[in-house]
């Protein structure tokens, strides 16, 4: 009996038809993932309990950014550099790592949604480099927002005139790059921890303790050491690690370096590096 005559062996047209449209590529699924990301850091397009500690935070360094103005233009001198800000609210911005981080891979590792994310074009590599970069931007958009309003509103209220404003353009350019110095090693740093752990919990506790139980460490080191010694203690955390960078490359740190800067700027790139490998690593060897 052939197959027209058996009923079961029919295919039938049940309307699906193939994909026909642009086939944007492997580039605009990075770029997806990086957007998608950036956009999951500060809650936006999700519920408003996951704006609240991410936008809560942004809006805390952009309320004493506006208090610095304001106490700036009674003062006759600078109250904090911009650079000043990238060192002091680095202690905040661990609070925003804490969370933002775990937010952007465990998620998707308790979901079971990598297979989905590796299915398309996007490669492993990829997927990292994108979560990533993501996380290191909206560190980054944390420290520069206090520091474009402080420029907006000392700008106003210069009493130098278009020399002032142009002295204070570089000022802020050295605060931007070390907002940017800080935000790639908070980035690779917290994102291999966060990978670990589909649970957001033990993900943001590993982050905590990386920052947090370091300082210690240092600080007790800087008490009792003297010399090269106290002058090497932020090596051992950190927050004093990117401090002592500050400090190295623009004399205006709360770290106190010595002549070991170079040894600062050297552990700072490591640390860096050795994040991004972590991260890469990680998903080469995750499960999918």
């Amino acid at each position: 009996m052939s197959q027209l005559d058996n009923p079961a062996g029919v295919i039938h047209d049940i309307g699906y038809q193939s994909y026909r449209g642009a086939r944007l590529g492997r580039r605009y699924a990075v770029r997806s993932v990086y957007v998608h990301s950036l956009r999951t850091a500060f809650g936006l397009g999700r519920s408003a309990r996951a704006k609240i500690l991410p936008l809560g935070i942004l809006a805390l360094g952009c309320v004493a950014a506006l208090v610095l103005v304001v106490v700036s233009s009674q003062v006759p001198v600078q109250v904090i550099t911009y650079v000043g800000i990238a060192s002091t609210f680095s202690y905040g911005v661990t609070a925003f790592v804490a969370v933002v981080g775990p937010e952007l891979v465990s998620r998707d590792l308790r979901n079971s949604l990598l297979p989905l994310y590796f299915s398309r074009p996007i490669t492993r590599s990829d997927y990292a480099l994108a979560k990533l970069g993501a996380l290191a931007s909206a560190v980054f958009v944390v420290f520069a927002a206090p520091m474009l309003i402080m420029f907006i509103g000392v700008s106003f209220s210069d009493k130098h005139g278009l020399g002032g404003i142009l002295s204070d353009s570089g000022a802020l350019g050295q605060g931007l790059l070390a907002a940017l110095i800080h935000s790639i090693v908070f980035a690779a740093l917290a994102l291999p921890s966060a990978s670990l752990t589909g649970r957001r919990v033990f993900a943001t506790g590993m982050i905590i303790a990386i920052f947090l139980l370091t300082a210690p460490v240092s600080g007790v080191l800087a008490e009792v050491g003297t010399g090269s010694m106290a002058n090497l203690a932020g090596l051992f955390d950190p927050i004093s690690l990117l401090n002592g960078v500050d400090n190295w490359l623009f004399g205006d740190g709360l770290t106190q370096v010595g002549g070991y800067g170079p040894i600062y700027g050297l552990v700072t790139l490591g640390l860096a590096a050795a994040g991004t490998a972590l991260v890469l690593w990680r998903y080469r060897t995750v499960k999918a």
